[in-house]
C-alpha cells in the first residue's frame, strides 16, 4: 500500500534507449519520510472506512448450515505499527512489511436458518496481522510510470468475535469453535485488497499526462526514457525533458548527452537537469518565432543621452540625419539562431546571435529600411540556492556589432558597439542582477515544497539536492 504514496513524492513528479535529459532520484531518506507520512495518513483515514457487507455460511452438524451477513462494519480502533519499507532490487520496486497490526471492528450481524431470521451487533478484534507486499515499477508504451503487485503474503495471528442480541448465546460457542476458519477467511481477503489498491493507483498513473503546454506556442515532453532503476539505497527515474514548438513539433538538431547524477544520501531527493532541456526550450521558442521584439523610442528611458531617432544617431551614422532628417526609428531584433546554453562547473554560459533591422518611421507611418546589424553576444552566470530562494548573477563576456547590409551606405560600428554594450551592462544587466541578488522563491506545489535545497552547476548539467515537506490532503498526497 505505502509504496504508491512514496511514488507520488517523486512525480511531483515522467521513448526507449535515449539518454534522459532530466534525472530524478529518491534516496532512502526520502523513502522513509514518505513511509512515515503514509502511515500517519492511513491511521487518520482508517476511522472513516466502511467495509462492504460480508456474507457466508457455517455448517454446524446439529443445526445444519447457518447463513450470516455482516453489515456496517467499521473500524473503532487500530494499532498500526510503523511499517518497514525498502527498495527491492529483486523486482525493481519496493517491499513493504507491516508486523503486529491489530484492529478492532464493530457492526451488525444477521443470520438466516430456514425460515428463522435473527440479528444483532458484534465486535470483532483481529490480532497480530503480518502483511508483506512487493510492488514492481515499470514503464508503459507511452512512457508513464507503472506499478504492479509482484507478491503479497498475509497472516492473521488470532481473531475474537463477540455477538450480542438475538439468539447469539446459542451459536456463540460454535463460532468460537470455527474461529480458525474465520481467521483464514480474513487472511484470504487481505492480499486481494492490497492488490486492488495497487491496481487503482496504477489506473491513476495511466491517466496522467506526459506532455504539458507551457503556453500557447510551446509544450514540454516528460515521459520516462527507460525503466526505473532501483538500487539498494535509491530509486532513479530518467525523463525525456524536451521542449517543442506546438505548431511544428520539430525535434531539435541535437541529442541529450548522458550524465551521471551523484547520489547524496543526506537529502531526500536529487534532481539533474541537462543542457539538452535548456537548449530544447531555446530551440522551441526560436522555432515558434517568439525570440523577436520590436523596439521604438517610447521604450528608451527619458534620461538616456541617445534616443531612437535619426538626429540622435547622427554621431554614429553621419549620413543618416542628412538622408532622413528628424524621423523616429524602430528596431526589429530577432535571433538568427537558437541561443545555446552551456553548463560548466560553477557557471552557466549563453551564446546569443541576433540581427537588428533598423527602420525610419515616415510621417505617414510607413517604415523605410535603413540598415541591418549582426549583434553577437556571450554571457556567463552563476546560480545558487540561498535561504530557500534561487539567486545568481549575470555578466557579459563578449559583444560584437557588425554591419550586415545598409541602404544608407557603409559606416563604422565601433562607437555604436560601445554604446550598445554600455547600455546592456548599465541598463539591462544591472537591473537583472538586482533581481537575481534578491532571488526568487523556489517553485512549489500546492501541497509540497523543497527545503534545505542545494544547487550546483556541473559539466553538462545542473544538480539540485533537497529535502521535501509534504502536506497530505483528504484524498491523499497531491
Amino acid at each position: 500500500m505505502l509504496p504508491s504514496l512514496v511514488i507520488v513524492l517523486i512525480l511531483t513528479t515522467f521513448t526507449c534507449g535515449e539518454n534522459p535529459a532530466i534525472q530524478v532520484m529518491l534516496t532512502n531518506k526520502g523513502l522513509q519520510y514518505g513511509k512515515h507520512l503514509g502511515a500517519g495518513w492511513i491511521q487518520d483515514k482508517l476511522g472513516n472506512i466502511t467495509f462492504p457487507d460480508i456474507s457466508g455460511g457455517i455448517h454446524i452438524s446439529i443445526f445444519g448450515t447457518i447463513h450470516y451477513t455482516f453489515t456496517g462494519v467499521t473500524i473503532v480502533q487500530c494499532d498500526l505499527p510503523e511499517p518497514s519499507v525498502q527498495f527491492y532490487t529483486d523486482v525493481t520496486g519496493f517491499k513493504t512489511s507491516v508486523s503486529g497490526l491489530s484492529i478492532a471492528l464493530t457492526g451488525k450481524w444477521r443470520t438466516d436458518y430456514g425460515f428463522i431470521h435473527d440479528g444483532g451487533s458484534f465486535n470483532l478484534a483481529i490480532f497480530n496481522v503480518d502483511v508483506t507486499s512487493a510492488v514492481e515499477l515499470g514503464k508503459d508504451a507511452d512512457g508513464r510510470l507503472s506499478v504492479t503487485s509482484a507478491s503479497c503474503t498475509a497472516e492473521v495471528g488470532d481473531v475474537r468475535i463477540d455477538f450480542h442480541g438475538g439468539a447469539s448465546w446459542i451459536f456463540q460457542p460454535f463460532v468460537d469453535h470455527f474461529k480458525g476458519r474465520i481467521r483464514g477467511q480474513i487472511e484470504d481477503k487481505i492480499c486481494p485488497a492490497v492488490e486492488q489498491y495497487i491496481g487503482e493507483f496504477e489506473h491513476q498513473l495511466q491517466a496522467m499526462n506526459v506532455s504539458f503546454p507551457v503556453n500557447q506556442a510551446v509544450a514540454v515532453d516528460i515521459p520516462l526514457t527507460n525503466l526505473p532503476l532501483v538500487a539498494a539505497s535509491s530509486l532513479s527515474l530518467g525523463l525525456k525533458g524536451e521542449f517543442y514548438s506546438i505548431k511544428s513539433h520539430a525535434d531539435p538538431p541535437f541529442k541529450a548527452q548522458n550524465f551521471t547524477l551523484p547520489e547524496q544520501p543526506g537529502y531526500m531527493l536529487s534532481l539533474g537537469l541537462s543542457e539538452f532541456t535548456a537548449n530544447s526550450a531555446s530551440y522551441a521558442y526560436f522555432s515558434a518565432g517568439l525570440l523577436q521584439a520590436l523596439i521604438d523610442d517610447s521604450m528608451i528611458p527619458p534620461s538616456s543621452p541617445v534616443h531612437l531617432n535619426t538626429t540622435s544617431m547622427g554621431p554614429f551614422i553621419p549620413q543618416l540625419p542628412k538622408l532622413f532628417p528628424d524621423l523616429l526609428m524602430k528596431l526589429q531584433v530577432y535571433a538568427r539562431e537558437a541561443p545555446v546554453f552551456s553548463f560548466q562547473p560553477g557557471a552557466v554560459k549563453l551564446g546569443f546571435l541576433a540581427t537588428v533591422k533598423a527602420f525610419a518611421v515616415q510621417p505617414n507611418a510607413t517604415l523605410t529600411p535603413l540598415f541591418k546589424l549582426n549583434a553577437d553576444s556571450a554571457f556567463s552566470g552563476k546560480v545558487l540556492v540561498d535561504s530557500g530562494r534561487l539567486k545568481g548573477s549575470v555578466a557579459m563576456d563578449n559583444f560584437t556589432l557588425t554591419l550586415a547590409s545598409s541602404e544608407v551606405g557603409t559606416f563604422q560600428t565601433a562607437a555604436l558597439e560601445n554604446l550598445v554594450k554600455t547600455g546592456i551592462k548599465m541598463g539591462v544587466l544591472s537591473k537583472l542582477n538586482e533581481k537575481l541578488a534578491e532571488g526568487f522563491v523556489l517553485p512549489r506545489m500546492h501541497y509540497a515544497q523543497l527545503v534545505n535545497a542545494v544547487l550546483k552547476v556541473e559539466e553538462g548539467f545542473v544538480a539540485v539536492w533537497s529535502d521535501a515537506e509534504v502536506w497530505p490532503t483528504e484524498s491523499g498526497f497531491n
